[in-house]
């Protein structure tokens, strides 16, 4: 992006002593300093020391719902919701926002530690205080847990991939953007290995890492998997990798049951017996390590671009609240269509590796259930089990076509 519109995002961050930056920009973060989140203490024993940042709008649905949304390296809660517009989706479709804040003292970049095992262990560390943050934002605002969703970038995406194993009876579902798969590192050297090759792992060796991590054995979160083809911070292998992991746990074959394109972007999709969507995975083609953002489909922009968050004429914020089912019951000034479905093609050979020194110049310097909603019928739904004709009735009627 140029300069002059980095230039314009650095602008409207809070400031610190004076200075605005990547890697240290909000982190005295208030609503004074122009953010909409509210900093919240004692919510816990917090043994992860994450600060703890809402949004509740003036009014919330009567299914009250939550969206844990976790920043990447470098960045700050205020940022990064400034950066991908949650805050505004929040308050125009009437559901609570949390946003933990890594602290320096934690993580020299403010990286979420997703490859620490005492951080993403149940009941321990990083992992335990965004959990403690979930149940003080229930037992505040009346949350539906039944409606309680996470989201994050990179590091913030491997820590999503983390809470949707270690705590799957919390969340309904999750959005991984150029993260990593659950278990695969256990400390720096296996977490630069996985961000720069991203090993091919058997399906059923990553589902294990996630079913062993609680005892809960069903139902799981459904999940949405979002990554740029060029990226060359995060392997897009490892997109493959977290849809594995997933379809594994959730019972799925390989073999996409819808493909198609959202605003250009290839999409795949797959669902359960029911016909609810529960994995898709979009790949955003010639974008670098970031989250995408673009016009939503009402034609509103959510969040402005800046350090990883790039213009890719999609808004990832709008299609990943819609997938959990956040923007369908709305005031009369809200929703267009809904966008047309389609695949993930994640060609792990479009990215040339990097060398271990830059990757990690990268990591630590730089950056450190309800909704039904599958427009396509699947191509081969009898091998399943599931019911044809309603299949393609409910996906003609998401896509406009039958009412």
């Amino acid at each position: 992006m140029s300069l002059a519109k980095n230039v314009e995002f650095l602008r409207h961050l809070p400031k610190l002593n004076g200075f605005t930056g990547l890697g240290i920009y909000g982190r005295s973060t208030s609503p004074e300093a122009g953010s909409p989140l509210a900093e919240i203490s004692g919510f816990g024993t917090n043994p992860g020391a994450l600060k703890m940042f809402a949004f509740v709008p003036e009014q919330l649905l009567p299914a009250r719902a939550l969206v844990v949304v976790l920043h990447g390296c470098g960045q700050t809660a205020a940022g990064y919701d400034f950066g991908t517009g949650w805050s505004t989706l929040a308050k125009r479709y009437g559901f609570a926002l949390l946003m933990p804040e890594q602290q320096a003292s934690n993580n020299a970049n403010t990286c979420f530690n997703w490859f620490n095992p005492g951080d993403i262990a149940r009941g321990r560390g990083e992992a335990a205080s965004i959990r403690q943050m979930v149940a003080r934002m229930i037992a505040d605002h009346k949350i539906d847990p039944r409606r309680i969703f996470i989201t994050g970038l990179s590091a913030g995406g491997a820590m999503t991939s983390a809470m949707l194993a270690v705590y799957p009876e919390v969340f309904a579902g999750g959005a991984i953007i150029a993260g990593l798969p659950y278990g695969i590192a256990s400390n720096v050297r296996e977490a630069l290995g996985g961000m720069m090759q991203s090993t091919s792992r058997p399906a059923g060796k990553l589902g294990d890492l996630v079913r062993k991590a609680s005892k809960h054995r069903g139902p799981w979160p459904k999940v949405s998997v979002w990554h740029g083809s060029a990226d060359r911070t995060v392997n897009p292998g490892n997109a493959n990798e977290i849809v594995k992991q997933w379809l594994d746990v959730h019972g799925l074959p390989a073999e996409p049951m819808s493909i198609g394109e959202v605003d250009g972007h290839p999409r795949e999709v797959w669902w359960n017996a029911d016909g609810e969507t529960v994995v898709e995975s979009y790949t955003i083609t010639d974008m670098a390590h970031g989250t995408p953002l673009g016009l939503a489909g009402n034609d509103e922009r959510y969040g402005a671009e800046g350090a990883f968050l790039i213009e890719a004429g999609i808004s990832s914020s709008y299609h990943i609240a819609n997938f959990f089912g956040l923007t369908e019951r709305v005031s009369p000034t809200s929703e267009a269509a809904r966008p047309a479905q389609a695949p993930k093609i994640v060609p792990s050979a479009a990215t040339e590796s990097l060398q271990s020194s830059d990757l990690a110049a990268r990591l630590w310097s730089r950056t450190h259930k309800p909704v039904r909603q599958h427009k396509p019928a699947p191509r081969e739904p009898t091998r399943r089990g599931i019911d044809v004709g309603g299949v393609i009735t409910r996906a003609l009627t998401a896509a406009g076509l039958m009412k």
